[in-house]
């Protein structure tokens, strides 16, 4: 992969270092190594890459290893100034002012670097706190559920590293344990501590500089949560991920991590083995999927959408459905009519009534999955789905295809059927005309406000964490 200027330029701030504590000129180190001091000058300034062989030369002419050349970290304080002033005039922020960047000249003091310096972290503060609003998520997040729908939602990358880490820590089959999953943080130099008292606004904080990764106490024994939020920091390290720019780079962030986990909880090869062999006993269900590798119910639905369409040929849908009838979480690829914004976003939005993902949770039976045929205006699907409770109240987890591929699927027999005309009002969302009638005018319900309409999404370089409060808890650890 070619470097970037960026890496040019540190590179290039190391054989200055190099060069000037060995008290040579340009001219003077070009004639060792056998190149004009002009072509020196330009290397030095990350404006030419230089061969292997040259780095080379003048490794051997300045007494150090090419390794000490080529490492990312700046020489001095001065040259680290000098790279981080390069990339805060080289951003979309900077560039957008239409004001021209300052050429660092020998003559211009630590301190005056500072001061622009200082200028610019405000200047992508203020940046941050602007796109910090429900209406940038909701974009970031459409845009990102768009892309991930042209690729069926499948990431083969993340699906090979996740096979190879499971490899190298012994793990063959069955349910990941807990013990493999240390032995995999230990393989990248991490060791797993339970505390009690992490920031309210993490799920964990990896100690870079003492290699520990902190993780709350279980509070299910044997549940799978823990080993989740685990793979999650560890994956943030494996995919060389830095603090996000924006809001769109840290929702891709925690797709990444939360498909690394994924993979490691329900690994593509067996997953597939699995899936296939129910496939061709036409028994297809995500509770089993869920109960063979001992997962949540919503991480096997979510799992059989990343190895559905490009492994079975199957396309499908999956929503997770507060008891306000909100949907929290969607994935699809067969076309299922949904509710959007006129952002396109589908989150938070109302599903209709008819569907399966509301109509479940009148059931009484919440212990096994619910069938569901709906006929909609883009055709007939079938659903399966399961509700479940927790602290903030009632959920569904469903799991849908289109008509022709419930022939996989167990369930396919149930007759209970529903038609849905949404986004039509009139299929759920208006009261039928004799009720409206009868209390037109005679009613006034008072709405309830949803307090994170009005708080900006991140804060500090981590969306939604308190910069401060992490700081202190690793300060009460180290």
């Amino acid at each position: 992969m070619p470097p970037t200027s960026l890496e040019l330029s540190t590179l290039g701030h190391r054989i200055r270092h190099q060069r000037l504590a060995h008290g040579y000129t340009l001219d003077e180190l070009g004639a060792l190594v056998g190149v004009a001091g002009s072509q020196l000058s330009l290397i030095e300034n990350g404006k030419r890459e230089p061969k292997l062989s040259l780095l080379q030369a003048i490794a051997s002419a300045t007494g150090v290893e090419v390794a000490d050349l080529l490492s990312s970290e700046p020489p001095n304080r001065r040259a680290a100034l000098e790279i981080e002033l390069e990339r805060a005039q080289s951003s979309s922020v900077f560039r957008q002012l239409g004001v021209p960047p300052v050429k660092v000249s020998k003559g211009m003091s630590d301190e005056t670097l500072e001061s622009i310096l200082g200028l610019h972290r405000e200047l992508q503060r203020r940046e941050r706190e602007a796109i910090a609003t429900p209406e940038e998520a909701r974009r970031a997040n459409t845009e990102l559920r768009l892309k991930m729908r042209e690729r069926d939602n499948y990431l083969p990358d993340i699906e090979k590293l996740a096979e190879k880490q499971l490899k190298a820590a012994g793990h063959a089959s069955g349910a990941l344990t807990h013990r493999t999953v240390s032995i995999m943080a230990e393989k990248l130099g991490f060791e797993l501590i339970y505390v009690n008292d992490l920031p309210h606004s993490t799920r964990s904080v990896t100690d870079l500089e003492h290699g520990r990764i902190y993780l709350p106490p279980a509070s299910i024994p044997g549940g799978h949560g823990l080993r989740s939020m685990a793979l999650q920091a560890m994956a943030h390290r494996l995919l060389g991920h830095k603090p996000p720019t924006d809001y769109a780079d840290f929702l891709q962030q925690r797709l990444e991590i939360n498909y690394y986990a994924a993979c490691c909880l329900m690994p593509e090869t067996a997953s597939v083995a699995f899936l296939q062999q129910a496939k061709k006993d036409r028994n297809l269900a995500v509770e089993d999927f869920r109960d063979a590798f001992g997962v949540t119910h919503e991480a096997a639905g979510m799992r059989l959408t990343n190895l559905a369409t490009h492994h079975l040929g199957i396309k499908l849908h999956f929503l997770r459905v507060d008891g306000s009838g909100a949907i929290s979480r969607v994935y699809e690829n067969d076309d299922l009519p949904l509710p959007m914004d006129v952002t396109g976003a589908v989150d938070g939005q109302i599903a209709c009534r008819k569907f399966s993902a509301r109509a479940a949770f009148s059931e009484q039976n919440r212990t096994t999955e619910h069938y569901q045929y709906t006929d909609t205006p883009a055709g007939t699907y079938w659903c399966s789905t399961q509700t479940g409770t927790t602290s903030a109240g009632e959920f569904s987890i469903t799991v849908g295809v289109p008509f022709d591929d419930a022939r996989w699927f167990r369930g396919r027999e149930t007759q209970k059927r529903a038609t849905s005309t949404c986004p039509d009002e009139s299929c759920c969302r208006r009261a039928a005309s004799d009720v409206a009638a009868r209390w037109a005018g005679k009613a006034w319900p008072s709405a309830r406000v949803h307090m994170q309409m009005f708080s900006p999404l991140p804060r500090g370089a981590f969306p939604g964490v308190d910069d401060n409060e992490v700081y202190d808890f690793l300060d009460r650890h180290a």
